[in-house]
């Protein structure tokens, strides 16, 4: 009796599982670059329609996205949101985007040339809301289709055929292409770390030091581990000269950085650090707590590259005093996007929260333990970083105790 009682229970289990009851539907994104008109040409096909009730997109103000056809009924609304109803059986909606996305000050943080085309796979297919049929999986593949002469595709996705890629987000009901992505008459250098597959990548003749950057990430990725415990699938780093934006911009499983940007400044820090502690991190901030996000990932693309063992004391007194002359005019680091001196304040700042929470915790927590503690958070305000970081402390704290956060 106990024995048939069990094995009914392994049944029941089985059935009501989550991974056992999920119907799966495909659902597959086909991008065809069109450099001579500087758009791509998108098509979303599901493999079941009538599984999906409707999907809204948000469009924008920018008119990037034009020529929508669908199977089914697409309406296009007044408030910068377009909205799709497939239809049944499979289905499919198209349309056009444009590609290079120019900034007020004439550089670019997307780009298409006869050659090659640089952008972020978010604005390939914009953010959208689903509403589905209870129990439905959609299983999401994203292939490329290239100009004559074009070579190859990297993406921060898994590779699964010839310029074809599994998009797989656990955190998102809709699985989109996010993050960067480069095509084109292209060049790579490709090793593993840890276990993730790295790829750095950039157009040809546009003087991106593949391996020098290779390098930097093998010095680094095990004290980057350390602090923040993920093993992503895949990273991919990508870059390109001018007219592209002269900096660095990350997404969740990808980087950009401009091939001008030197991979530690003369004020001691890494942009490519940085922009990685990003990609490992996540940490979003919210109420005017942008010192947070900003501050941590310059804080360690310091703080990283010395425990490796590429900085001195003396270099890292330096690279203090440079921080503290560049800060001295700023009276809070509240804000919804941090300057250049406020995240050099928050640095300091952070590195004096981090010895008075080694201090008074006898060495048993560190600032290491309250960035994880934000890695938990969907976003992050000054008050649950003061919050975390006492509770480690195990009571008010002094650093925190300041105008500054006001």
């Amino acid at each position: 009796m106990s024995l048939r009682l069990n094995l009914c229970s392994v049944v029941l289990l089985a059935l009501s599982s989550p991974a056992w009851a999920a119907k799966k539907v495909d659902l597959d994104y086909h991008v065809r670059f069109l450099p001579e008109s500087d758009q791509a040409e998108v098509r979303l096909t599901l493999e079941e329609g009538q599984v999906v009730q409707s999907l809204r997109f948000d469009l924008g103000d920018k008119g990037y996205y034009s020529d929508f056809k669908a199977d089914g009924e697409w309406q296009a609304g007044t408030d910068q949101q377009g909205t799709w109803r497939p239809g049944k059986g499979e289905s499919s909606l198209s349309y056009r985007v444009k590609i290079s996305h120019p900034r007020q000050s004439g550089s670019f943080d997307a780009r298409m040339t006869k050659d090659w085309a640089l952008l972020r796979g978010d604005d390939l297919v914009p953010s959208a809301q689903l509403r589905q049929q209870d129990g439905v999986q959609l299983v999401a593949r994203l292939q490329f289709e290239l100009p004559e002469g074009w070579k190859s595709v990297e993406t921060g996705w898994p590779r699964i055929g010839k310029n074809r890629f599994r998009i797989d987000n656990p955190a998102r009901l809709l699985d989109r292409p996010t993050g960067w992505i480069l095509a084109g008459k292209i060049g790579s250098r490709r090793t593993r770390l840890g276990e993730t597959d790295v790829t750095v990548a950039a157009p040809l003749g546009e003087g991106m030091r593949r391996m020098d950057v290779l390098t930097l990430l093998t010095f680094v990725w095990p004290q980057v581990q350390a602090v923040f415990p993920r093993d992503p699938d895949k990273l991919l780093v990508v870059g390109a000269g001018n007219p592209m934006w002269r900096g660095g911009l990350s997404a969740p499983n990808s980087l950009f950085m401009h091939t001008d940007r030197p991979l530690v400044s003369e004020n001691g820090t890494s942009s490519l650090v940085h922009e990685l502690v990003h990609v490992f991190s996540r940490i979003r901030d919210t109420d005017r707590s942008d010192w947070i996000s900003e501050g941590l990932a310059e804080y360690y693309a310091i703080e990283l590259v010395r425990r490796a063992g590429g900085m001195t004391e003396g270099r890292y007194q330096e690279v203090r005093d440079k921080l503290s002359k560049w800060s001295r005019k700023v009276d809070s680091l509240r804000g919804e996007q941090a300057s250049g001196p406020v995240t050099a304040r928050a640095v300091l700042l952070l590195q004096e929260l981090d010895r008075e929470i080694r201090q008074r915790s006898q060495k048993r927590y560190s600032l290491d333990d309250v960035a994880r503690g934000l890695m938990r958070l969907d976003k992050a305000s000054t008050k649950d970083f003061i919050e975390i970081s006492e509770n480690l402390i195990g009571g008010p704290s002094k650093v925190l105790d300041t105008p500054l956060l006001k």
